[in-house]
């Protein structure tokens, strides 16, 4: 895995975690899951939570920016390139969004003043709440992952063509125009007259 996969990836799991999280509460505390993030040691998740969707819709719509704009500029489809093993990609990003999820709602607890939940009911709500994200995520960027580097290549090529067909200018002495001859044969003597020329 190159290391522009790896920061994607883990771009991904950190803003999956949020959105496992919240998906965890709901399923958890069911209509209260608002109430309970929006106050005490959660205050904090509702701005995270919209920053991390806002980043990933961005990341999302600039993707699929890419794609099209390699499919308008070569006039046909991008075949797909090469993506990671679909059950390797899932794996690491449910173990990378479960370790986020742990941490997070064991430093909330001890910043609340509370007791720390027991592993296994972490490992439950984190499971119920980050794997159908992980899972999500995993189709999203294998697609992606697909996709994204074969129309930048694309793109890349179509632009060095572009550019090589851009004409050089070669600069042009300039003449100065011969008034001597022009003057002497009376053309300009009665341009200020109006009318059809006279004979």
């Amino acid at each position: 895995m190159t290391a522009r996969r790896a920061l994607a990836v883990l771009g991904v799991g950190v803003a999956g975690s949020q959105a496992g999280h919240l998906l965890a509460y709901q399923l958890r505390f069911g209509d209260a899951a608002q109430q309970l993030q929006a106050a005490g040691a959660h205050a904090y998740f509702p701005a995270v939570a919209r920053t991390a969707a806002g980043l990933v819709s961005l990341a999302l719509l600039a993707a699929m920016l890419i794609v099209g704009a390699a499919r308008v500029a070569g006039g046909r489809r991008i075949e797909p390139g090469s993506s990671p093993s679909f059950v390797r990609l899932l794996a690491v990003l449910f173990t990378l969004q479960l370790g986020c999820f742990a941490v997070q709602e064991t430093a909330e607890a001890l910043a609340a003043g509370g007791r720390v939940g027991s592993a296994p009911l972490l490992l439950l709500w984190g499971t119920a709440g980050q794997l159908p994200v992980a899972l999500a995520a995993t189709l999203a960027l294998r697609w992606l992952g697909a996709r994204v580097r074969p129309a930048l290549a694309a793109l890349r090529v179509r632009l060095t063509l572009s550019l090589r067909l851009v004409p050089t200018t070669i600069p042009w002495r300039a003449w100065p125009p011969a008034t001597d001859l022009a003057l002497s044969d009376g053309i300009f003597e009665h341009s200020h007259v109006r009318g059809p020329p006279s004979f």
